[in-house]
């Protein structure tokens, strides 16, 4: 179903970028909030009620989950669209997408990334600002990509994993599930561990 409102799970900065995305695609009449007691803050955002709130709107709202932490965001998503709820992929105006990129649900690309031909975008994850994706990236499920990421071309980011801001992965690697990749690192070669991988080249520390 085409819905004119849009619920926004979380009222944090995640979500007032999101919400920025959201605006930028002129696709629904009214933007709300659901949040744990988060009020009106100057930034035209409506918080109508707490995030388990969100089922009573699958009939009538698109539900997006802005949520930054990765498996919260899971399990909400996953939630929703166990219930048959819409929840759409958010992708900003300005993004440049590449011939068959595809965006999962509940995923979100925003303000002056780029994603080149054949990459896939996963559920519920976020390709944050400024982030460069080159041809045959695969993003997984419910990842995130901070701002200023470059992947060169056919990366691999596991389920869950997190690339830090400004960080740099070279062409032909692969990054295993629930990994941190910390801001400024360069990846070099695949990590096949999960764990928290720093510098240059990047190397576990914990």
């Amino acid at each position: 179903m085409d819905f004119k409102k849009l619920i926004i799970i979380g009222a944090g900065g995640h979500g007032r970028v999101v919400q920025d995305v959201a605006l930028s695609m002129g696709k629904w009449d009214e933007i709300l909030f659901l949040d744990e007691g988060v009020k009106e803050n100057g930034f035209d955002m409506k918080t109508i009620g707490k995030p388990e709130d969100a089922f009573s709107y699958i009939k009538e709202a698109d539900v997006f989950v802005a949520i930054g932490d990765n498996n919260k965001r899971k399990k909400m998503v996953l939630d929703l669209l166990k219930k048959g709820a819409s929840v759409p992929a958010l992708i900003h105006k300005s993004a440049v997408l590449g011939k068959d990129v595809t965006a999962e649900p509940g995923s979100v690309i925003m303000a002056g990334v780029a994603v080149n031909c054949n990459s896939v975008i996963g559920k519920g994850a976020i390709i944050n600002t400024g982030v460069t994706l080159d041809h045959d990236n695969i993003i997984g499920d419910f990842s995130h990509i901070s701002p200023g990421a470059t992947l060169a071309g056919t990366v691999k980011i596991g389920e869950g994993s997190w690339i830090g801001t400004g960080s740099s992965l070279i062409n032909n690697i692969e990054i295993t599930e629930g990994c941190i990749i910390g801001a400024g690192s360069v990846v070099i070669r695949d990590i096949k561990e999960p764990g928290t991988y720093v510098g240059v080249p990047a190397k576990k520390i914990k």
